[in-house]
């Protein structure tokens, strides 16, 4: 046991991996199988929003969304969830995790259902509430992140703690995965009932009155995964580290770790007080902070941001790239539930080809290989797939290259997966103290929603055909699929540059990370400085 270590935290960090770690992953999980299931489903019904409430008599094409209502829809969720993140990160340290994890799945269920019940009396009277509860959405998802991140780093062993949290993360893949599945099966089921002609055909008779319940039944059963894991959250004790280190409570930190680890720990109180007083209680906004997270900090916010920028604005403008190469024909030839139905099957097939496979493989190799090598390898391959894409972009869209395009369309994502999307969720809740903690992963969280921000509302309008008359309608000319595409690689060759900042975790206690164990600060100082200059992960 390190010296200074509570026997509370050895006894988390040495245990064998038990059947709570699995009730841990899935209770935290299922909050983001939701998170992805509701920020991911919107992609889905866009277009079929844009027919029913957007219908022009005598045009060519179905109606679609209006720019700045397309921007607001698909946007709305990643700016609450930046507030959330931010707001729900800084309250985990001054509440507890626990308090606050309840407060963020009830605001996700309430709004998951009131986001389907969005009516009004005018199309814009239906999307401005839409936007609203969608906003208050990801208020609840950004609570999400660091708290579902730290409850997690907080109870896993040394060993395994990585793979745990990634695990967590790894659910959002089968929430877009299971956006897809049930989009396909209510489209399918809408489709066979309530057949309708194609939009060249009968342009009004395309969309049937039915199609409006499609898009609220696929945003409301977001609240259901949600629902169903909110009394096991509650039943959760508090982590052993917030209870002990933050809140000083060593008799109930022990109390709570003897239940879950079913075996008798000693409450020490005396070496709690001891310990409190030979820590330095720097905050967030002191020099001492700067001194030994400050690159830290830097390096978990600026990696986050750019890989959200590539990674959230390839999810929203893939079914743009479909309809490009192919996989989805015009949208005059279908009608209103077809288009529905194989927007959602192209998805669900690069979920499950790259995404979920991605998540799975970080699960399996974090541990192995480590947070640094995987994070370096993610970005490097993005950058190289990225302009593999790009470079020969004409190549790619003629007929009999479409295979080859989604192929390595699909590796892109599956090196974000097993790459940089998981490690850079995981690295944040290792590396920080126990008092600022869910803080410091908020920051980060926030900061990678601000990316994919920029990559939602940015690439709407950047991916639009040079040419203004062959751009969707209200659009400007953009710099076309091409060139964005090239501006994305070199987002993800930045990444790479930033990841050199993020230290490694592997192996570590969190408390040795975060430099909690050490009395003398100068050797916490050294510690820290030498993994602010390594660009290899330890051994």
């Amino acid at each position: 046991m390190a010296e200074g270590q509570l026997q509370v935290l050895n006894a988390l960090d040495v245990a064998k991996t038990q059947w709570y770690h699995f009730t841990a992953i899935i209770i935290a999980g299922m909050g983001f199988f939701t998170d992805a299931y509701d920020l991911f489903c919107i992609s889905l019904v866009t277009k079929l929003l844009g027919r029913i409430y957007y219908h022009i008599d005598g045009a060519e094409k179905p109606g679609t969304l209006p720019p700045n209502v397309s921007a607001a829809v698909n946007g709305v969720a990643f700016c609450g969830t930046l507030a959330g993140q931010l707001f729900f990160g800084w309250l985990g340290d001054k509440l507890g995790r626990k308090k606050v994890y309840g407060m963020t799945l009830m605001l996700m269920v309430i709004c998951s259902i009131a986001s389907g019940l969005s009516f009004g009396h005018t199309p814009k009277s239906v999307m401005a509430t839409l936007c609203f509860f969608r906003f208050w959405l990801g208020f609840g998802i950004g609570g999400d992140y660091p708290l579902s991140a730290t409850i997690m780093s907080e109870y896993a062993n040394k060993k395994t703690r990585g793979a745990f949290i990634a695990a967590v993360f790894a659910m959002q893949g089968f929430g877009i995965l299971a956006g897809g599945i049930f989009a396909i099966i209510i489209s399918s089921a809408f489709k066979a009932r309530f057949d309708a002609p194609p939009y060249e055909v009968d342009a009004l008779g395309s969309t049937v009155p039915q199609a409006d319940y499609v898009w609220r039944i696929i945003l409301m059963v977001g609240a259901l995964p949600a629902a169903l894991t909110y009394y096991w959250r509650m039943k959760m004790p508090e982590t052993a580290r917030y209870t002990a280190l933050v809140a000083k409570n060593a008799k109930q930190a022990a109390s709570d770790m003897s239940k879950v680890l079913q075996m008798d720990i000693e409450a020490e109180p005396q070496k709690i007080e001891q310990l409190d007083r030979e820590r330095s209680k720097f905050g967030l906004f002191s020099k001492e902070f700067a001194k030994r997270h400050g690159f830290h900090l830097l390096g978990t916010t600026t990696t986050w941001f750019l890989l959200d920028i590539a990674f959230y604005s390839q999810n929203l403008f893939q079914k743009d790239i479909f309809s490009a190469i192919g996989w989805i024909p015009a949208a005059k030839t279908m009608n209103a539930l077809d288009e529905v139905f194989r927007i959602a099957r192209a998805q669900t097939l690069i979920a499950l080809c790259s995404t979920v496979p991605g998540y799975w493989f970080t699960v399996a190799f974090i541990d192995k290989i480590g947070r640094f090598s995987i994070q370096l390898m993610g970005f490097f391959f993005m950058t190289v797939f990225m302009f593999a894409l790009a470079i020969p972009y004409d190549h790619w869209t003629h007929k009999d290259n479409r295979i080859g395009f989604v192929v390595m369309y699909s590796l892109t994502f599956f090196f974000a997966n097993f790459g940089p999307n998981a490690t850079t969720f995981v690295v944040p809740a290792e590396i920080f103290p126990a008092r600022l903690r869910s803080t410091c992963h908020g920051i980060s969280a926030a900061s990678g929603k601000l990316g994919a921000i920029v990559g939602a509302f940015g690439f709407l309008y950047l991916a639009q055909n040079k040419d203004k008359a062959k751009a969707d309608a209200g659009y400007p000319a953009g710099i076309g699929v091409k060139n964005s595409l090239l501006v994305l690689g070199a987002i993800n060759a930045l990444g790479f540059l930033f990841t050199f900042l993020v230290p490694e975790s592997k192996g570590k206690s969190l408390e040795e990370m975060s430099g909690e164990n050490e009395d003398n600060g100068a050797e916490v100082e050294a510690e820290l400085s030498s993994h602010n200059h390594r660009t290899v992960p330890v051994a």
